[in-house]
């Protein structure tokens, strides 16, 4: 590889080598036919181009046609530039591949809450396949920032506040994308680094051991190749404050030093153009690249000027070589430069496939967390359900921030993109009537709306192109006028109320904040009207973020936190109020009891803020945990500790339970966290089964990080099995002794859980 990349760079124009760090968006390069226009291509990429910006999700267009401009692109910078490169074209796939017709699958935040990895490798190995054969190479996904303030507009993009939980679904999407061969899978990109979203003013402590470890952790165990630094600034070597775009301590001495990574950094759309302090692009340029910045999105509008940087002495040419090659680098690893190489597919393209619904809705159904129940749910002997409520009957319920939708209303005010239903997405309403038992009624009425009044507040925050008076200052037309009237009259002939509330996509993502986290416009007082009736409320909440319902969710029957749960949300949500499924998911994030804007994480607790904690969820049966058995001692030194545990489903229904495994220190001198997520386990149980959850727990879990290197001391620790962060079942101390162990790097990031049928071993 670096015989071939040397002696390619050694030929290459400067041209050439500072096109490689630039994007473009190939619609620009066709014309209004639909045909590659030669003359522009010879205009504005005569010596290539490294990127292609969101190429799958500019214009609605079927995968075929999309696939067939990729060749045409291709076939052209192969043979109509001076070394024939080709380029690497880029696309969300956060839920899904952000284009026409593609699955949408939940929404990170969801997906968390079903600790289901297997089902996360299963996810992205799908996208990856379906996006290959399109042409694409490259993913700016996923979205592993650990977030810790409930405000967050894109804490839906995360999965949650916990970097174990975090690292583990990171691992899990890089797996499946990229099949653990980037020449025919696609290529991840851990983003936002370093602590976007919360985390980036953390002390080194936590920063090191939490904050990055699912970037470590998709770097050094899944073989991502590709970074995106965050918007946000953070303290730089020189203790200033610094762009992460430009922050060498970040992107230098973290990243590359410390963790090894030898991959391709990109910008976040438009970071480049955001550093503060500087007037020029040519300035912003040799700022973003001397800091560690290899490639410029999503139009290379600063590092156009890279040589007029170089000429000026503000970039050595050993730094645009090292990020030329960095880039060709991950070419060479796509397999771009194969004599065979995979570009794209000749096959037909079919999207949406049963396979890929069938994920979707096991992912939904085991995302969508109970979170009170006073014994309505599941709905049993009932005739007549009235479903009311802004997200009722609305596709705005399912589909979350980089969703081929939501990007589209949004980003592109595209108002149609709602009534294109491909792929077809599963509203409430339709799954409750597809879904229903014989001789139960559903009676509807929209009820509310979701805001009377335009609540996304302008910030100049994230991407410039968004910052737009006409892109924020709207709101989602329902298609549908709400009757309040209508929907009391009806609700008091009901034996229950499903009422579905929460956010929409102008409520929530990327750039919308809103002005609070109470329920939206007037939901809440439409919900306490609901609830005099005196008939049993069930409140189902979309969104992307826990919403604060503290003195509102007393009150209900039930509650059930859904998030945007994708294209099968409507059947998934109505199978578990009808009790075809039992409710498995658990919080991935602290729900909060009162507004706040600031960090809050079940391992720094902080209880009085909080309504349920990290890891709970209820279900439709009970669970016992039981005969708990520890190694009592074990050295430093060790690789390894044993333990394992019994869960007995003791109710009437078959579920799942996810089992959660948590260490603890026993005095102040050790160095760890009150309480830490080390473990998990989902273990699906008949009514009156026992299973036996078996946990290889690594002794380098009991470690800490301090100066530049991870350290296990000797003594005595907890060790904790729950259902959730503060309900602890079952815990026994542990021992380690020997002397104090110290390593550069962690090794072992996870624990290895196997579930076994009662009385079995697994030698």
């Amino acid at each position: 590889m670096e015989k071939y990349i040397n002696e390619l760079y050694d030929k290459m124009s400067q041209e050439e080598r500072i096109a490689q760090l630039r994007s473009m968006y190939m619609d620009d390069l066709f014309d209004e036919q639909g045909q590659l226009d030669t003359a522009k291509c010879q205009q504005l990429i005569p010596n290539g181009i490294g990127h292609f910006s969101q190429f799958a999700s500019q214009k609605p267009m079927d995968p075929n046609v999309l696939r067939d401009r990729v060749a045409a692109v291709q076939d052209w910078l192969m043979n109509h530039t001076p070394n024939g490169i080709p380029a690497l074209f880029h696309e969300e796939v956060l839920s899904g591949i952000n284009t026409l017709g593609a699955t949408i699958y939940p929404q990170q935040i969801g997906q968390a809450c079903s600790f289901n990895t297997e089902l996360a490798e299963l996810k992205t190995l799908q996208t990856g396949i379906a996006m290959r054969k399109m042409g694409g190479v490259l993913s700016l996904s996923p979205m592993v920032d650990v977030c810790r303030t409930p405000s967050f507009n894109r804490l839906e993009e995360s999965y949650g506040e916990d970097g174990y939980l975090s690292a583990a679904m990171g691992v899990a999407f890089v797996k499946g994308l990229q099949q653990g061969d980037l020449r025919k899978g696609v290529g991840t990109c851990s983003k936002h680094y370093l602590g976007y979203g919360g985390g980036g003013n953390a002390d080194e402590k936590e920063l090191m051991e939490e904050i990055l470890m699912p970037h470590e952790a998709m770097i050094r165990l899944a073989g991502s190749k590709a970074v995106m630094p965050g918007y946000h600034a953070m303290l730089d070597a020189n203790g200033d404050t610094t762009n992460c775009v430009a922050n060498s301590k970040i992107l230098q001495d973290i990243l590359r030093d410390y963790l090894g990574f030898d991959g391709m950094v990109v910008s976040d759309y438009t970071a480049i153009d955001q550093i503060p302090g500087l007037e020029s692009p040519v300035e912003k340029a040799a700022a973003a690249i001397n800091g560690g910045c290899d490639v410029d999105f999503p139009h290379g509008a600063n590092y156009q000027y890279l040589q007029e940087a170089i000429d000026k002495g503000l970039v050595k040419p050993e730094v645009l070589e090292r990020a030329v090659k960095n880039v060709l680098r991950y070419k060479w690893r796509a397999g771009l430069f194969d004599k065979d190489a995979y570009l794209y597919s000749t096959e037909k393209i079919q999207f949406d496939s049963p396979e890929e619904r069938q994920t979707s809705y096991d992912i939904a159904s085991q995302s969508i967390v109970l979170l009170e129940n006073n014994g309505v749910l599941p709905l049993k002997d009932v005739k007549n359900v009235f479903l009311t409520g802004p997200n009722a009957n609305s596709m705005w319920a399912m589909c979350g921030d980089y969703s081929y939708p939501a990007m589209s209303y949004f980003w592109k005010m595209m108002e149609d993109v709602a009534d294109m239903d491909q792929p077809h997405i599963v509203r409430l309403l339709e799954g409750m009537n597809a879904r229903k038992p014989e001789n139960v009624n559903i009676m509807y009425s929209r009820g509310c709306d979701w805001t009377e009044e335009i609540e996304t507040i302008f910030n100049k925050g994230g991407d410039e192109r968004a910052w737009d008076y006409d892109i924020l200052h709207r709101k989602v037309d329902a298609g549908e006028k709400p009757d309040k009237a209508e929907a009391i009259r009806l609700a008091k002939q009901a034996d229950v109320i499903i009422a579905a509330m929460g956010e929409n996509v102008m409520l929530c993502g990327e750039n919308r904040d809103r002005q609070g986290l109470r329920l939206p416009g007037k939901q809440e007082q439409f919900v306490e009207e609901l609830i005099k009736t005196g008939k049993p409320v069930v409140l189902v909440l979309f969104g992307g973020r826990a919403q604060v319902i503290s003195g509102l969710a007393e009150k209900c029957a039930a509650v059930i936190q859904a998030w945007y749960p994708g294209e099968e949300g409507g059947n998934a949500v109505a199978d578990i109020l009808y009790g075809k499924v039992s409710p498995s998911a658990k919080l991935s994030v602290s729900y909060p009891n009162t507004e706040i804007y600031t960090p809050i994480c079940y391992n720094n607790p902080s209880s009085s803020l909080i309504q349920w904690p990290f890891g709970y969820g209820l279900s439709y049966t009970s669970f016992k945990y039981d005969n708990l058995k520890v190694d009592k001692e074990a050295k430093t030194s060790d690789k390894f500790v044993m333990l394992s545990f019994e869960v007995t489903n003791t109710g009437k229904m078959t579920a799942d339970e996810v089992a959660q495994i948590y260490l603890s220190p026993t005095s102040n001198d050790q160095q760890i966290r009150p309480i830490q997520l080390q473990g998990f386990a989902r273990v699906s149980l008949e009514p009156g089964q026992t299973k036996t959850v078996q946990v290889r727990l690594n002794t380098e879990q009991f470690g800490f990080y301090n100066e530049r290197q991870w350290n296990i001391l000797p003594g005595t620790y907890m060790i904790k099995v729950g259902a959730s962060s503060t309900d602890i079942k079952l815990q026994q101390e542990i021992t380690l002794k020997g002397k104090k162990v110290t390593q550069p790097l962690r090794e072992f990031y996870f624990s290895e859980t196997t579930v076994l049928p009662s009385g079995s071993t697994n030698g």
